[in-house]
């Protein structure tokens, strides 16, 4: 009796604690989905070369890739609590330094701003991680989805936020949305004061596992260059979404609902997308994503009309969630308790320096070649995921 009542406090423990990083990971998402629908044309406006609208994006993401280093560091000498406080207030003062360059209408202002959100961005990232963590292995596929299921709040009204706050300190559009931003942040400190999470794992008495010895582990590259595909590919089409829309005529109510559509299909799965794992493997459920976001590309090039890049979206969305899903389970099973935070970092360090690369040249790529060839070009790497996917499994 004892012992089964241990087990169910326990349980309800872990769930609680999942249900917490949930909410923890809307809030953090919160300003990276509104950044999403008006970054790139904020960048437009505030720049005379409009090749460089997305460069705000790229900086980002690229500092999101540098913050997977200090936050494995931090993580592991610290504990996964005052690494994901470091990243809120990151995240915080990411969203005050964008509001102070739409103030001032400075693009230089506004790409600084970019340093310390993708510092929070990246750190925010590990919540999917802690979630594997706080898990059975039994419960872990479901949990991870779950918290990074955490992105649908933000997807419902983080694009209602800036439909509706834009004009709100006019003239300066836009400059209310990032004082309202600002407050998710504060939140999210808030939660973490409740949330329970393990302690900085102890120091191996032994040499730790080289980095390369890890990174070089065919079951480490197989989730880590999937769930760069996956982020990549994503990324590349979502940032240039809004730019392409306003040259076909249409305003940042509309841009704004595509992105709002696209990213609770990127989350909403996560509420089955465990038990899909569960039922189907992780490699099966992978390659859906990867047929997903092939027929994104199949709607963005039959139109232009609102119908076509709103599905095309979703489609995307959608592919993206059951590829990076798939792709942090496969993770989870490349390495040792001891070497999760070393294999975490390498593999974020991975996956967002392509999203970083992808960032800048979306918006290069988007005015040189157009849409059509921004969309074409997402095959070639949707090819390379799906030859490495179906490859044999090996052990790590």
């Amino acid at each position: 009796m004892s012992v089964t009542m241990a087990g169910q406090a326990s349980d309800a423990a872990m769930r609680r604690n999942v249900r917490l990083l949930f909410f923890c990971q809307a809030l953090m998402n919160s300003a990276v989905v509104g950044q999403a629908a008006m970054g790139a044309l904020i960048g437009y406006s505030l720049v005379e070369d409009k090749s460089l609208a997305t460069l705000p994006m790229a900086i980002q993401m690229a500092a999101t890739m540098a913050a997977s280093i200090p936050a494995g560091l931090v993580f592991a000498r610290l504990g996964r609590k005052p690494g994901f406080v470091l990243g809120a207030m990151g995240s915080l003062l990411g969203s005050l330094t964008f509001a102070l360059g739409v103030w001032q209408g400075s693009f230089l202002i506004y790409c600084l701003g970019a340093l310390p959100a993708g510092l929070g961005f990246g750190i925010a990232q590990h919540y999917r991680f802690a979630a594997a963590e706080v898990a059975t292995p039994a419960y872990r596929p479901r949990a991870i989805a779950l918290v990074m299921a955490g992105g649908v709040l933000a997807a419902a009204l983080g694009p209602e936020l800036v439909k509706n706050s834009k004009d709100l300190l006019a003239p300066a559009l836009f400059l209310g949305t990032y004082l309202i931003l600002a407050l998710a942040p504060l939140t999210c400190m808030a939660l973490l004061r409740i949330v329970e999470l393990p302690p900085a794992p102890p120091r191996s008495a032994g040499a730790a596992t080289p980095i390369l010895e890890i990174v070089s582990r065919p079951a480490f590259l197989t989730a880590a260059l999937t769930g760069a595909v996956a982020y990549g590919v994503m990324n590349l089409l979502m940032t240039s979404t809004p730019l392409e829309m306003m040259h076909c005529g249409f305003g940042v109510t509309e841009s704004s609902t595509v992105i709002q559509f696209h990213a609770i299909c990127m989350f909403a799965p996560g509420f089955f997308t465990g038990r899909l794992i569960g039922r189907f493997g992780t490699r099966p459920v992978i390659l859906a994503g990867v047929v997903l976001n092939a027929a994104c590309v199949g709607l963005a090039l039959m139109g232009k009309e609102f119908s076509h890049f709103i599905l095309a979206l979703m489609a995307l969305g959608l592919g993206w969630n059951l590829m990076f899903t798939g792709a942090t389970t496969l993770l989870a099973e490349a390495h040792s308790p001891a070497e999760r935070v070393r294999a975490q970092m390498a593999n974020d360090f991975i996956v967002f320096g392509t999203v970083a690369c992808t960032a800048f040249g979306s918006g290069l790529l988007h005015a040189a070649g157009g849409w059509g060839v921004l969309n074409l070009l997402v095959l070639p790497a949707l090819l390379f995921a799906l030859w490495r996917i179906a490859r044999p499994a090996r052990p790590a």
